[in-house]
């Protein structure tokens, strides 16, 4: 059981590092991140991990994008009406494990448990796999279109893992199967892999007016929504946060609105492929770093 002094949580968290992993405090006895921009904030240095984990007793969170991960989550019915859908009760699935059984049988392929393994606080699984080469996968959930069925879910960029060494609701993760880290079965990685883009229209903002004031916003606005919709496969959420602040310095100084500034800058990131949700959050909190800038143009 994870120590209130957090000297095991600390453990943990060094031996995750020692692996390559990218960790990041959460929550003592939680499962949520304990710092802001946990991704990028995530390291392997064990002198960070050692200052940060000397506050307090915090779970240990593995980046799993960064660390090259792709972890799959079996999961178990949290109460009596947590149910699998007619198609996966016919194959009489009572969990995440059952599906993933039930996938490998459909593709012809054998369950893929020899890999590093850890038991979650309720009983559920952490398969972890080796994300492959050069190919940044996403989080899925469960049923999604993306996911890869009932109380299945994925956790690649993006996402995050409680590692082992923790502890939610009074019950430890612990590691079941101690081995290496196998690498993503070829079959599993191209039912994650997400369909290709249609092809899209450039975004051109038409701001109404004229004169050279006008003339600067336009150009503002067009270079920091390209800046997002130019920008490669790791430095989406980068370059989103960049353009936030910039156009947020408008904002603040009146001369945009903050709704269409997020409505432009929504428009790229959908565009590139991020979620709804956390281009929102970095749009948000882009604009709010902005704001302590204010910009006027001259007229």
């Amino acid at each position: 059981m994870p120590h209130s002094d957090g000297s095991a949580q600390l453990s943990a968290a060094l031996d995750a590092a020692s692996r390559g992993w990218h960790v990041f405090p959460l929550i003592p006895g939680g499962k949520r991140p304990a710092v802001s921009d946990w991704e990028p904030r995530a390291t392997t240095d064990p002198d960070r991990i050692t200052v940060a984990w000397a506050v307090a007793a915090f779970n240990v969170g593995i980046a799993t994008g960064p660390s090259g991960l792709v972890v799959v989550d079996l999961d178990r019915p949290k109460h009596p009406g947590d149910t699998p859908s007619a198609d996966w009760a016919q194959h009489g699935v009572t969990d995440g494990a059952d599906v993933l059984a039930v996938l490998c049988e459909r593709h012809g392929q054998p369950f893929p448990a020899d890999t590093y393994t850890v038991r979650t606080w309720s009983g559920g699984t952490h398969l972890y796999f080796a994300a492959p080469v050069g190919e940044p996968l996403r989080n899925t959930a469960g049923d999604s279109s993306r996911g890869l069925g009932w109380k299945v879910d994925t956790r690649a960029w993006g996402g995050l893992v409680v590692g082992a060494g923790s502890a939610h609701a009074g019950h430890p993760y612990q590691v079941t199967r101690n081995a290496p880290v196998a690498p993503l079965p070829g079959w599993l990685a191209e039912l994650l892999r997400p369909a290709p883009l249609p092809p899209q229209k450039p975004i051109t903002v038409a701001l109404t007016g004229r004169g050279r004031r006008t003339a600067f916003l336009r150009s503002a606005v067009n270079g920091e929504v390209e800046r997002v919709t130019g920008s490669g496969e790791h430095q989406h959420n980068d370059a989103l946060f960049i353009a936030s602040v910039a156009l947020g310095q408008l904002v603040a100084g009146g001369e945009l609105s903050e709704a269409d500034v997020t409505g432009w800058l929504l428009t790229a990131a959908l565009q590139v492929g991020q979620g709804e949700r956390e281009a929102r959050r970095t749009i948000a909190s882009g604009l709010r770093t902005g704001a302590r800038r204010p910009r006027t143009v001259a007229a």
